[in-house]
């Protein structure tokens, strides 16, 4: 079920951080206050709250990053929000500019069990109708085909504690383990093919973000990797 402890405004806080800079640097107060349209003074008095939850850093005059534990909370409503623009530009033909506002009215309210119903229905997607990544769900399996063919009770289910970070998230140097390749059988055959393989340790080597490929190493080994590709292959950063 969708966490009822985290309140909406909490998740809209974590959510902006984690669009204005995922995996980054730190996103000044300013950037916050502009874009959730709230005065900095009641920005800076919820980034010290959201920092004594162990949610975000918090540091004075430059800004908040999310933690491990703000990520996880921030990629489930991302992964949500994005399913449900899919959902609603592809399947109910809404128009794609309104496609966003209404998926901030219904996101924080769908259940776990709805969002999994609904990426099954949708074929796993990739990226949501604005070309960004759909994160990776939390649940404990190495590809999608395990999770369709599973039965399970959803809210015992077995989750990551941390979550995973697609290979075309990542900045130059950053390095993990492959935990999650997204697709059923044929999709994880197109990205075995490339080599790589659950377990591998991969480290990513160059971007070029005006082309559709970029550079990787597999277990130190560099090769070239296509974005769609590398859209599918999730990793824990955590070494």
């Amino acid at each position: 079920m969708a966490n009822k402890d985290i309140s909406d405004n909490i998740e809209e806080y974590l959510e902006t951080l984690y669009r204005e800079n995922s995996v980054g640097d730190s996103v000044s107060t300013t950037t916050l206050s502009k874009h959730l349209q709230v005065a900095p003074g009641s920005v800076t008095q919820m980034l010290k709250k959201l920092e004594s939850l162990d949610y975000i850093v918090y540091i004075p005059y430059k800004g908040a990053h999310l933690t491990d534990s703000g990520l996880k909370i921030a990629q489930k409503i991302i992964r949500k929000h994005r399913i449900l623009e899919i959902f609603l530009e592809d399947v109910l033909n809404i128009s794609h500019d309104n496609v966003h506002l209404q998926a901030c009215e219904m996101e924080h309210s769908l259940s776990d069990e709805a969002e999994r119903a609904l990426c099954h229905m949708l074929s796993q997607p990739d990226t949501c109708p604005s070309g960004n990544i759909v994160p990776a769900c939390d649940f404990k399996f190495n590809t999608c085909h395990e999770c369709v063919h599973s039965s399970f009770d959803i809210d015992n289910a077995e989750r990551y504690d941390f979550s995973l970070l697609a290979i075309t998230q990542l900045k130059e140097g950053i390095e993990g383990t492959v935990k999650f390749i997204r697709g059923l059988d044929s999709e994880s055959k197109v990205v075995e093919d490339e080599g790589i393989n659950i377990g591998d340790k991969i480290t990513v080597m160059g971007i070029n973000r005006s082309k559709d490929y970029l550079i990787i190493a597999v277990n130190g080994k560099e090769t070239p990797i296509k974005r769609a590709i590398a859209n599918k292959v999730f990793l824990d950063t955590h070494l």
